[in-house]
């Protein structure tokens, strides 16, 4: 079975390709409580259940033809014949103590290794050693392979529902779980818990695109980025987070009560997307501070994934377009947090394009080619300062070997001159950042972490 790369996973490659220090995978750390005999799984029961759930046709056993996009070639997806669990399900131990920093250094320098073209572009590590007996799973997973939704419900794909789950119970729950993530998700993505997502639903395929008229896309894409670029977008202003960056990252995590976000949405209005750009504004205003930078605005990539927000541009939806600039300056948390409802609302409206807040005029355009602009646009040096995305994963509790997971480290790439990108999921009943940056150019992360908690708590004291 043979599948060709859609337009937007053909640039996600070349993206990768374009610059040694880019890697375009997607992750996520998924820390566990100990199974009931107090020890983690073994990696071998591990394997065992990925073999048993991965569907023959599914994505994860396939690798792509050749390693790379070229000006003649295409890679297309081919079944691997050498696809080995074995080889994608691995172990490793946390070195003692097993506590926070030790997590977060393993874990930047798990992701800050590429992806081998060779074989599947995904892995994942169960990691074992945490402090109080937990236990983790460390995924990577190639952008161009799923996107950022599609991704987190892959990964969920190989959890429970349950931790003893009957095959009625997991029914009753995959059905309520397709209808709140129908609703909770602009492209209605269905979850499915078991049998990990096909080649008919998978976002990372589109067999009805061939190599010429991806070839014809990319190039006109690129056409169309340079003209936006030049005639109609306004850089972003410089701060010290668009530097050069290298290939090494570091990882922080961050989170916070459900309940303290939704207390701030009933009491201040607006929606967890504007709470969550309000306290990475005071995430920023702390870091700029503690290095001495004076900074009015920061301009950030909105909060949506690259194939939602190309949809929800073509379709002209009231989903929040591409740019919106944060009053990092502004030490009033409220009045910081009311400016960004209101400039969220404006680009909401569609905004004259070239100002601090901007929606790119693509609406009309076949959806191949806005989500090849969209994702250039997204890596353009000097366009904007940093991304923050918001994904959901499940509104209820999830499990492994009858383990419930218990904490979340989202991961979406950082790119060229951006040092910082911000990845926030909603699941249970708390809300999780993970901040990933470059290691040299953001040496302070853990001063941000901090502002982010400090935030989201102003808010909630004030809406209390």
């Amino acid at each position: 079975m043979r599948s060709h790369l859609s337009p937007l996973d053909a640039v996600l490659l070349e993206l990768e390709q374009e610059d040694e220090a880019a890697h375009m995978h997607i992750g996520w750390v998924g820390v566990f409580d100990p199974l009931p005999n107090g020890e983690p799984p073994s990696v071998e029961d591990l394997r065992e259940q990925v073999r048993e759930r991965i569907a023959e046709n599914s994505m994860l056993r396939r690798r792509l033809s050749i390693p790379a996009v070229g000006l003649l070639s295409l890679p297309v997806w081919l079944p691997d014949p050498d696809f080995d669990v074995g080889r994608m399900i691995r172990h490793a131990s946390l070195p003692r103590p097993g506590g926070e920093e030790e997590l977060t250094k393993w874990v930047g320098d798990y992701f800050s290794q590429r992806l081998d073209r060779v074989g599947p572009l995904w892995e994942t590590t169960l990691l074992d050693g945490l402090e109080g007996g937990r236990w983790a799973y460390v995924s990577k997973l190639h952008h161009c392979l799923v996107d950022g939704i599609s991704g987190a419900n892959l990964v969920a794909a190989l959890l429970d529902t349950e931790a003893d789950p009957t095959p009625e119970e997991t029914q009753k729950r995959l059905s309520a779980l397709v209808n709140w993530f129908t609703e909770e998700s602009t492209r209605g993505v269905l979850m499915r818990m078991r049998g990990v997502v096909g080649e008919a639903v998978s976002g990372g395929v589109d067999a009805a695109v061939h190599p010429p008229k991806v070839r014809e896309i990319l190039s006109r894409s690129r056409t169309m980025t340079e003209t936006l670029i030049q005639d109609e977008l306004t850089p972003a202003p410089p701060t010290s987070l668009n530097a050069p960056i290298g290939s090494s990252r570091r990882l922080a995590g961050v989170d916070v009560p459900l309940a303290d976000v939704e207390r701030v949405t009933e009491e201040l209005g607006g929606t967890l997307n504007d709470v969550v750009l309000a306290v990475v504004a005071g995430g920023l205003r702390r870091l700029f501070e503690q290095r001495g930078e004076e900074v009015d605005l920061v301009r950030i990539m909105a909060p949506v994934g690259l194939r939602q927000a190309s949809e929800a541009l073509v379709r002209g939806s009231e989903v929040s377009s591409l740019f919106v600039s944060l009053p990092v300056s502004e030490p009033d948390p409220v009045v910081r947090y009311r400016k960004i409802l209101a400039r969220t609302e404006e680009v909401k409206a569609g905004p004259s394009v070239g100002g601090a807040d901007s929606a790119v005029p693509l609406a009309g355009l076949e959806p191949p080619l806005v989500q090849t602009v969209v994702a250039r646009l997204a890596y353009t040096p000097h366009l904007l300062n940093a991304t923050v995305t918001p994904l959901a994963i499940s509104p209820f509790t999830l499990y492994s070997f009858g383990a419930p997971l218990r904490r979340v480290i989202p991961l979406l790439p950082i790119f060229s001159a951006h040092a910082l990108s911000v990845t926030v999921v909603n699941y249970d009943d708390r809300v999780f950042f993970g901040l990933h940056a470059d290691r040299d150019a953001v040496p302070d992360l853990e001063v941000m972490r901090v502002g982010i908690e400090a935030a989201l708590h102003e808010l909630a004291s004030v809406a209390a």
